[in-house]
């Protein structure tokens, strides 16, 4: 076995998190009800339920998730691969991740919600960009924003 066909994932998670005016049962719809998901991430076929293989409808990458936790309302766990469709077009490799959400509600009947996108093999390291008071985020390994300012759009999706 070599590194370059075994690559070590990364150490360093990516994470951000925020307070959210929204209870957890709404923030919970926006990240799991597949037409709520599409609305602020991709087209889907999200169903949370732990072990449920699902998939987003990336124009140039294949992304295929496993559910492996969902806690309504409390927390969402899922694995992340990606395929790249065609070398040619999109040059930098895809990668596997797990993704975690995770809620708690506030003492005003919000929504504090921490995000952790973690286990990223070294080559593909994403870029992030993280602002404060607004809770911006962009994940993005190929320089096209895909999540910017998740939590609220997320929330006027729902």
């Amino acid at each position: 076995m070599t590194t370059a066909k075994h690559p070590e994932a990364a150490n360093a998670p990516l994470s951000f998190e925020c307070d959210l005016p929204d209870p957890p049962e709404k923030v919970w719809r926006a990240l799991t009800e597949p037409e709520l998901l599409a609305a602020w991430m991709m087209p889907n076929d999200m169903k949370p339920e732990t072990g449920r293989r699902f998939a987003f409808a990336a124009p140039d990458i294949a992304i295929e998730c496993e559910v492996l936790e969902a806690e309504p309302g409390k927390r969402l766990r899922y694995s992340w691969h990606e395929r790249s469709r065609d070398d040619a077009t999109n040059p930098l490799p895809a990668f596997d991740s797990i993704v975690t959400f995770m809620l708690a509600r506030t003492v005003s009947g919000g929504t504090h919600l921490r995000i952790v996108h973690d286990g990223f093999v070294p080559v593909a390291q994403p870029v992030l960009a993280v602002s404060g008071a607004g809770c911006g985020l962009s994940l993005d390994a190929r320089k096209n924003p895909t999540a910017a300012n998740a939590p609220c759009m997320m929330l006027r999706a729902a």
